[in-house]
């Protein structure tokens, strides 16, 4: 019999692959499924808390509490830093202020002008007129020709003082040694800046065209040659390094982890539904047959005593009364509505719809 060398049909990994795997699966059935087992735990356990403690918690203590001091806490700001002032504002400052508006209003009324008119009238304008009068005749006979003669001597000083130093100092000083100076200035730009900045400009044209150009073009060159045969090669070269190694090294271990973790996940919920099982074998259904084959039979029986101990002594009491008083027994409203109107005990068939009326008739 041949043996099929051909690959499978996943197209198998290799031996590097296989060493990988068997100590990924080992490092996940030893750490991650024990971390997938106590998370799982934590995440029912804090779920299980959050339903049954804090949320009904929250719902039935804190917020109540909550509200309670916010109201409370809503009439303290009220009553200390709103209803004193606004009563403050109210009661004291609006009423006062609305008799010192009509006392002022009075005064003013008939006090400050009454005054003011008659002191208008008879003092400030007549003393208005005069000083007025006084006033034109000193201006046209006194202030006019001696505010002329001050004028003209002011403008004597300041043409003296500020007008004609300051004009023959630039007509005889200023002005012919600022020629001088633009004679010199373009005499040393004719024949020393002018040549200078020549020279420079020639030597910096020579200094590109000889020396920086043909540097730049080696250093140009240089850089080519080293990305043409230096850094490309080393690039592709890690690029098909960094393949290879996501390829047949980090794929694998991914797959493998991912594996793992789903296998984790199954075992945990496998486990969780065996604890769950063991907890309805062990507690719920014991629980269930206790409950439904003890308890509920021991609650009947207990009723029905309950029940028949009551009767007897309902009869009990009606024999008595019936003995010392000779008169039949009034069955109490509460227990007329329970029984449907019928004069037995509760467990006793009801009476027809017409024999409580007949009775009370």
């Amino acid at each position: 019999m041949e043996t099929d060398k051909r690959p499978p049909a996943g197209g198998g990994d290799g031996c590097l692959v296989g060493v990988i795997r068997v100590p990924v699966k080992i490092v996940a059935v030893l750490v991650v499924l024990p971390v997938r087992v106590v998370w799982e735990l934590l995440v029912a356990g804090c779920r299980a808390a959050h339903r049954h403690v804090l949320g009904p918690l929250y719902v039935h203590v804190l917020e109540p509490l909550f509200r309670g001091l916010g109201w409370l806490l809503t009439v303290l700001f009220k009553l200390v830093f709103v209803w004193p002032w606004v009563g403050l504002w109210r009661y004291v400052l609006t009423p006062v202020g609305q008799g010192l508006a009509w006392l002022c209003r009075g005064a003013y009324d008939h006090l400050l002008a009454p005054a003011g008119r008659f002191l208008g009238a008879y003092v400030l304008r007549p003393l208005g007129e005069a000083l007025a009068w006084l006033g034109r005749g000193g201006m046209r006979y006194l202030l006019a020709p001696l505010a002329k003669g001050v004028g003209w001597i002011g403008w004597a000083l300041g043409m003296a003082l500020f007008v004609w130093p300051w004009v023959g100092l630039w007509r005889y000083v200023l002005a012919p040694v600022g020629r001088g100076i633009a004679w010199l200035a373009a005499v040393v730009h004719r024949y020393v800046l002018r040549p200078v900045g020549l020279g420079l400009v020639w030597l910096v044209v020579a200094v590109y065209r000889y020396v920086l150009r043909p540097v730049g073009q080696g250093f140009v060159w240089l850089v080519v040659a080293g990305y043409r045969y230096l850094l490309r090669p080393v690039g592709v070269g890690l690029g098909w390094l960094a393949v290879a190694l996501y390829r047949y090294v980090l794929a694998p271990v991914g797959r493998v982890l991912v594996w793992a973790w789903h296998v984790a996940g199954l075992i945990t919920a496998a486990l969780w539904r065996g604890l769950k099982w063991v907890g309805r074998v062990l507690i719920g259904w014991p629980a269930s047959w206790v409950y439904r084959h003890v308890l509920t039979p021991a609650g009947h029986a207990v009723r029905e005593v309950w029940r028949t101990g009551r009767a007897a002594v309902r009869e009990a009491r009606a024999s008595v009364r019936r003995a010392l008083f000779g008169t039949p027994p009034v069955e109490p409203a509460r227990s007329r509505e329970r029984t449907l109107g019928s004069t037995t005990a509760a467990d006793a068939a009801p009476a027809d719809e017409i024999s409580l009326p007949r009775r009370q008739g």
